[in-house]
């Protein structure tokens, strides 16, 4: 929801205890961005459930005339994506099912989960990355 505009700034507001406000600087006269170091890929938000998922998705279309892509499975949450004016990728992502669909809370995090189609890599893609303590 749109919340206070200054000449230059637009305050957008959800209902989050943490991370609830979104400042949108209007500015012109910028290149666009490019991917590389000190550049953003995208930004993700919250949507809980794939209902407000589609009333965002509304939103974007009917207020703003933003198309976004079709829903994506990513196996522990349903994403949208859509980009603004400068370029960046913008990603509206649910909360379910979850990250524990897999493993139990209390393991969170202690194994390498991989998307189905890179276990064919996971011995090289293992090998590659850093022993963490």
């Amino acid at each position: 929801m749109q919340g206070a505009r200054t000449e230059n700034i637009i305050r957008y507001r959800g209902e989050a205890d943490v991370g609830a406000y979104v400042d949108i600087r209007i500015a012109g006269g910028f290149l666009p961005g490019t991917l590389g170091a000190g550049s953003v890929h995208h930004i993700a938000f919250r949507a809980a459930s794939d209902a407000d998922q589609a009333a965002m998705a509304k939103a974007l279309r009917e207020k703003f005339g933003i198309a976004t892509t079709e829903q994506k499975e990513r196996n522990y949450f349903r994403s949208i994506y859509f980009r603004e004016p400068g370029g960046v990728i913008f990603e509206i992502a649910t909360d379910d099912p979850g990250f524990a669909i897999d493993e139990p809370r209390d393991a969170l995090g202690t194994s390498l989960k991989l998307p189905p189609f890179y276990e064919k890599d996971r011995e090289r893609i293992e090998a590659a990355l850093p022993l963490l303590d």
